[in-house]
């Protein structure tokens, strides 16, 4: 490129970069992430020498604090499931990762960087970890499948150490912090075990322990022979010395028990997580419980999931909890009170992003779990916006083009359709008629919006009076898992339905009848299908083989992937101004973009930092800005500035862009 092009083309950006909206929040020509922040949260371990760094394990990888939760960053470690954290209590920059997928993860320069440690471990779904406080490169890994793993030298190798133990799925794992030897694991059917030769063997001790079901444990520092043990259904147990246990429910509900805590320096104050009723304490050594509640927010209407709980050990009224769909929470007054601090924390599942087509500036995001989230900023803040969800795992939200106070949002699992009419304010749900609740897509008719469709686990689901009622029809889809259902803009009696590795399916008669449209599809299977808004009978169709073209109404498919990888592709989308400009979210490898109708295609993923896309959306005043929704990293925006440039091809005629 010549010096003259270069300037021209930095006059031309910089002066675009000044005039389009939402430059700010989005980046330009770079995504930047915003939120929605939260989501789930598996694991939490305090550096005990700065209680101000902590570490969050979340459903996409750790994530790090240094100002005690006030921001968050990611760490090296960003892809899957943390189960487990621990820390080295010498040399807390080193801690390990249980995963649900890969092991056991190490750092050595506090999350920056990680590598796995799983010679010899039989499996790669780790559940908890626990650390020999004195001689700390001595751990324990509990796994879901095969029992309990020993390294004695940092995670470099591991042994199995079973005898003794008749079952093979360790939910929960300490050591006594006196006497490291001492060793205790928690199981899912057999109740508890104890070691008292560093693993070597291992005895039940389950006497008066009448729910086999143990998912957390909590051993007292000052006195460990005293332990506490929180279970599935029949709440918390505590023994004195192992030979037998004795319920402590005093005040407790019976929702499974998933975390506990103990005050390092007042040992009778407690705290428990609870999977729906959030957190109790006790401060009479769990002979009756509280509950505190206060300032402890959920995006279900079912509850409160604590999943997680950590104490600062220099100053135990400072805590944290993990949970279950909302992020994290601090409390500095010993449980009274509490106040979300997810400030960076970029771990929720988006699937959906819907924008007000006549104020884009708002947006809402389907998560899941976690409900719906709105911004009225383009995507710079978001708060949740979900009172009324019973059902959180939200997989489709969709605005009335004519009253967009108006809105739906499908839900899976059971939870089917739900509807608001003031902008999210507030939801109800609205399934009469609906005889398969677990809902995958919800379409809205663009000339009459009181009728809908919905895709779900039965095929096509009709309504005609904005969602009152639902009407099946018995026709080809019936017993088909529909995962999207989309609309021609110029005759909406004319749909088409995508049905996984059933193909494409196509109605002309409002959803009454259906038959198969796969002439030249193969076996690929189908995510969604998107039609030209000018030119309805050009098609697109996102497929596990990529993406496929139609311009004759479906009749026949071809695959259009020049440039694009062999990963699954999860939606298309197309720009309403220029039809020619695509763009390809796909299951692994970020966002693909076409000029030229999908005839090649090429990555524009700087910046972006999740590589599982499931949803993009464009401005609909300003296409050059996008909207990615990522499996496990919130909401991305990018604002497209400069020329494209494309495989070689470079440009300063503006009417490429």
């Amino acid at each position: 490129m010549s010096s003259i092009s270069a300037i021209r083309i930095f006059l031309i950006t910089l002066a675009l970069a000044s005039l389009l909206p939402g430059s700010v929040e989005a980046g330009i020509d770079e995504w930047t992430c915003n939120g929605p922040y939260g989501g789930r949260i598996r694991a939490l371990a305090i550096d005990p020498l700065t209680p101000g760094t902590l570490y969050a394990g979340t459903g996409s990888g750790v994530f790090k604090s240094t100002n005690s939760g006030a921001d968050w960053s990611a760490t090296g470690l960003t892809d899957g499931t943390i189960r487990a954290l621990a820390i080295d209590p010498v040399t807390p920059s080193t801690l390990y990762a249980g995963t649900s997928w890969g092991g056991v993860f190490k750092s050595t320069d506090g999350g920056a960087s990680w590598n796995t440690v799983n010679n010899g471990l039989a499996g790669t779904s780790i559940l908890t970890l626990a650390i020999d406080p004195l001689a700390p490169t001595t751990l324990y890994a509990g796994s879901s499948y095969d029992g309990v793993f020993k390294s004695t030298d940092g995670g470099a190798s591991w042994s199995a150490i079973n005898d003794g133990l008749n079952t093979s799925r360790i939910q929960v794992l300490a050591t006594d912090p006196l006497t490291p030897s001492i060793l205790y694991a928690g199981t899912d059917d057999e109740g508890m075990f104890k070691s008292t030769d560093g693993g070597a063997s291992w005895s039940a001790i389950t006497f008066g322990l009448f729910d086999p079901n143990v998912t957390s444990l909590a051993i007292d520092p000052l006195t460990p022979s005293t332990l506490y043990v929180g279970t599935d259904s029949e709440g918390i147990y505590k023994t004195f010395d192992g030979s037998d246990w004795d319920p402590m429910n005093v005040g407790l509900s019976f929702d499974p028990v998933v975390a506990l805590a103990i005050d390092p320096v007042m040992t009778d104050v407690l705290y428990a997580g609870t999977e729906f009723g959030g957190v109790f304490k006790s401060t009479e050594a769990g002979f009756s419980w509280m509950i505190i509640n206060e300032g402890l927010t959920s995006t279900a209407s079912e509850g409160i999931d604590a999943w997680a709980l950590a104490i600062d050990p220099m100053t135990p009224d400072t805590l944290y909890v993990g949970t279950h769909r909302a992020g994290v929470f601090r409390s500095t007054d010993g449980g009274l009170n509490w106040s979300a601090i997810n400030n960076g924390l970029s771990n929720t599942y988006v699937g959906a992003v819907a924008i007000r087509p006549q104020a884009p500036s708002t947006l809402y995001a389907g998560v899941s779990p976690g409900g719906v989230f709105k911004s009225t900023d383009s995507g710079a803040s978001w708060s949740a916006s979900s009172s009324g969800l019973t059902n959180t795992y939200v997989t489709a939200v969709t605005i009335d083009p004519v009253t967009p106070s108006t809105l739906y949002a499908g839900t899976s699992r059971g939870g089917g359709v739900f509807k608001s009419t003031d902008s999210g304010a507030s939801w109800s749900a609205i399934n009469t008629g609906l005889t398969s609740t677990s809902v995958l897509a919800v379409a809205i008719d663009p000339v009459s919006p009181s009728t809908l469709y919905a895709g779900t686990y039965d095929g096509v689901f009709k309504s005609t009076d904005s969602g009152a009622s639902w009407t099946a029809f018995d026709n080809e889809l019936t017993d088909t898992q529909v995962l999207a259902v989309a609309i021609d803009p110029l005759a909406p009696n004319i749909l088409y339905a995508s049905a996984g590795s059933a193909g494409v399916f196509k109605s002309t008669d409002g959803g009454v009848s259906w038959s198969a449209i796969n002439n030249g599809l193969g076996a690929s299977g189908v995510s969604a299908v998107t039609v030209d808004p000018l030119t309805p009978s050009i098609l697109y169709a996102a497929a596990d083989d990529g993406v496929f073209k139609s311009t004759d109404a479906g009749a026949n498919w071809w695959p259009i992937n020049n440039g694009l990888p062999d990963t699954p592709v999860w939606a298309v989308a197309i720009d309403p101004h220029t039809p020619r400009f695509l763009y390809a979210v796909t299951g692994g490898d970020g966002v693909f973009k076409s000029t030229d109708g999908g005839a090649t295609w090429w990555a524009i993923n700087n910046g972006l930092t999740r590589g599982y896309v499931g949803a993009v959306s464009i401005d609909p005043l300003t296409p050059r800005l996008l909207y990615a929704g990522t499996s496990g990293g919130g909401v991305f925006a990018m604002t497209q500035v400069g020329p494209i440039f494309a495989d070689g091809f470079e440009s300063g005629d503006t009417s490429a862009w």
